[in-house]
């Protein structure tokens, strides 16, 4: 009877539908602090269950020709207006109702890390993407990121003649948005044969709606767990964008960490067979190599700058151009810094993340590339 009693007290106070809710969240709590502890379990159920999630959500939301996940924050504060209107007249009846709306509102804070946790959050605890590649990770001397250096440039000096570059500027993406996507899935899927842990998708990118502003943020794409969706932004110029879009399409597909789902990128665009999205993930990995180079050997990057191609360092030319106009301002340093307090909550080194995978891309590039050219 005292638990009827019990029961039927806290229905009182708070709605099922948040009941529910916080009693699923405290269920992910346990899982994500087992996940946090063992790699194993954070592995099986990133690679396992929570691409069922990923995918229900992305099948769900690609209906819509637009990104879904943008409209709802852009007409999140009309919400918020609406729900304050309508819960603030009624919330003043009694205490109870009081009380039940502020459960209720919490429990969506609830619900969206419920969703996290399903999701996306094992990502970042699970085993490193080097060991789920065999390859051996060791520390790199400037040497060796030099002679990646030359096969990345040796790779992009020879695919430059397939590409349309403006005069003395920018590339040209030859195809729609939309083909590119089908082109980067295709890739994905053809990788996703060759290891087991990448589950397949059909789910394509989504374009940012207001991508000119959005660059003020210096964010170039975006993965939202909540949608599954792998958002771009279309104003960034051309070469940048597959390489882009399939970062966030490795967000998609379970690889969280920044400088794993950077790598991911290039090996996708390696992968595909068409020479535009090749020559973005050639490109967008060696300039993170030069990044390192110049900071580690002025001497060394001019020597290296002098063999890349003249419509390549007119691309990056054009780029350091066009970037002027963003580089800085209070939006970008706040969204910066909002990223790197998110990734550092999630155990990462935070937003020099990105810049990681120079080691690992050497090391690859080095040790497991050359020997696989060698042997084909």
């Amino acid at each position: 009877m005292n638990k009827t009693k019990a029961k039927a007290k806290i229905r009182e106070w708070v709605p099922t539908p948040a009941l529910i809710i916080y009693a699923l969240s405290v269920l992910c709590a346990a899982s994500h602090i087992i996940g946090i502890m063992s790699p194993s379990y954070a592995d099986f159920f990133n690679f396992r269950i929570s691409p069922i999630f990923r995918g229900v959500l992305g099948y769900l939301t690609c209906w819509f020709p637009f990104s879904f996940a943008e409209t709802f924050l852009l007409f999140m504060p009309v919400a918020l207006v609406a729900v304050i209107a309508f819960v603030v007249p009624r919330a003043s009846v009694s205490k109870r109702a009081s009380v039940r709306y502020i459960i209720s509102l919490f429990s969506i804070i609830a619900l969206l890390y419920s969703v996290f946790v399903l999701t996306f959050a094992y990502g970042y605890r699970g085993t490193s993407l080097a060991d789920k590649l065999g390859i051996e990770e060791r520390s790199i001397t400037v040497d060796e990121l030099y002679e990646a250096a030359e096969i990345l440039t040796e790779k992009v000096n020879g695919i430059t003649e397939q590409i349309t570059f403006k005069s003395n500027s920018s590339s040209i993406m030859p195809y729609s948005y939309r083909e590119m996507s089908k082109k980067l899935t295709d890739a994905y899927n053809s990788l996703a044969d060759k290891y087991d842990f990448i589950p397949k998708f059909h789910v394509g990118v989504k374009q940012i709606m207001l991508s000119e502003p959005m660059t003020y943020t210096h964010v170039s794409g975006v993965y939202t767990f909540f949608t599954s969706e792998a958002n771009i932004n279309t104003n960034f110029p051309d070469y940048t964008i597959p390489y882009t879009a399939a970062h966030e399409l490795s967000h998609q597909r379970g690889i969280a960490r920044e400088d794993e789902a950077n790598f991911m990128a290039f090996l996708v665009c390696i992968e595909s067979d068409d020479p535009y999205i090749r020559y973005s993930g050639y490109q967008s990995l060696l300039e993170y190599l030069m990044s390192d180079m110049y900071k580690a050997d002025k001497s060394l990057y001019s020597q290296w700058l002098v063999t890349l191609n003249a419509e390549v360092r007119g691309e990056m030319a054009a780029y350091n151009e066009f970037f002027k106009k963003y580089e800085k301002n209070v939006a970008a340093k706040v969204s910066s810094k909002v990223n790197d307090v998110y990734l550092k909550s999630q155990g990462t080194q935070g937003s020099v993340s990105y810049g990681l995978v120079t080691n690992l891309a050497v090391i690859y590039l080095l040790d497991v590339y050359n020997s696989q050219q060698a042997n084909s």
